[in-house]
């Protein structure tokens, strides 16, 4: 138990670490994030993510403080590890072990990151509607990521609670994924739209708070004659967070369709989570040519959703989760390639292709 603490309280200090930074660095000066931090920042958190998959590669045992033969069956059985160890061999069978971790980490990650492109449609949406200056938006979205974090850290394992004591959830969870892949589909074409008056978490806080428009002080709250405000940069960093509830319901479902280990599904989840603010800056303002992105993202759900409901049939006829891993990078970048070789039509300008 005491690896296992040390393990998962080590990568809580690490991250709690590099938001302080983040904070400290970028966010006091309220300065636009150019293209090249963006892309630093992502590269940074890509090669702490992928150096996290070494570790476990290497480590992962020490996650659940297996020490033998017995111990390691045990915790296979418990998350549902669809991997073959070696009777009488420990050190192989932690290697294993190990490697399968690490892959299922991957894969979590790689779907965790995709879906959270999404995240980045909507976030560039609530900004535009809100009026929100471009300064502002490195401050909300590491508030929001902060936020984020707690709500998916109390999902995640309400999450593995519910499936270790009802493991027909899983079946659920998959059907659930299907039908929104489906309703993705069928609705790639549809213009989202955000009015910032009507939007439900804004009618609750101005029901319950001061609201002002002002968004010149770069702060949350704004003390007017002795009485406080909620500025509208409070108001989207709620409605973000809302937002990300509703994201969530999805894409941690679809994290359990690759393992059911909760420190792996909340490790891939939560890298995911902290690369999502750089990545916003990179993709901002190119976004809009990955119009396929929604066809694929719709495709990856259902084929996660579908994996859930046969989990059992596709193991036994060999699937493993590297073949997971490499369906679902292939559903990304053929709609990634697709929509750079296709880009979509722009009317009036006779030299778009369709």
């Amino acid at each position: 138990m005491s690896h296992e603490l040390l393990f998962f309280g080590g990568f809580i200090l690490f991250i709690v670490l590099m938001l302080a930074i983040d904070l400290g660095l970028f966010a006091k000066d309220n300065k636009p994030i150019s293209l090249k931090s963006a892309t630093i920042m992502s590269i940074v958190w890509i090669c702490f993510a992928l150096g996290f998959a070494g570790i476990l590669y290497i480590w992962g045992h020490e996650l659940h403080s297996i020490t033998d033969l017995t111990t390691l069956k045990d915790i296979i059985a418990k998350h549902s590890h669809k991997i073959d160890i070696v009777e009488n061999d420990f050190a192989k069978s932690i290697s294993i072990y190990n490697r399968n971790l690490s892959l299922e980490y991957l894969t979590g990650y790689v779907v965790e990151y995709a879906l959270s492109v999404d995240n980045i449609f909507v976030m560039v949406l609530l900004f535009s509607s809100f009026g929100i200056p471009e300064k502002y938006y490195h401050k909300i979205l590491v508030w929001g990521i902060i936020g984020a974090i707690l709500l998916r850290c109390i999902f995640i394992f309400i999450g593995a609670a519910l499936i270790a004591k009802f493991g027909w959830i899983l079946y659920l969870f998959g059907a659930f994924l299907v039908y929104t892949g489906i309703m993705m589909y069928v609705k790639r074409n549809e213009e989202e739209e955000v009015d910032p008056k009507n939007h439900p978490v804004v009618k609750f806080a101005s029901k319950y708070f001061k609201v002002t428009h002002e968004t010149d002080s770069g702060r949350f709250f704004d003390i007017q004659n002795g009485v406080r405000y909620i500025t509208p940069l409070f108001l989207v960093l709620l409605v973000i967070e809302f937002t990300d509830l509703i994201f969530a319901v999805d894409s941690i479902p679809a994290i359990f369709s690759v393992t059911q280990d909760p420190y792996i599904v909340f490790f891939s989840n939560i890298f995911a989570v902290l690369g999502l603010r750089s990545m916003f800056f990179l993709l901002v303002n190119i976004i809009h040519k990955f119009h396929y992105l929604k066809v694929g993202l719709a495709f990856l759900l259902v084929f996660i959703g579908a994996k859930m409901l046969l989990h059992d049939w596709l193991h036994s006829w060999g699937f493993e989760t590297i073949h997971s891993l490499i369906i679902i990078i292939g559903i990304l970048a053929i709609s990634i390639i697709a929509s750079l070789m296709f880009p979509k039509k722009v009317e009036g300008d006779p030299l778009s292709r369709p």
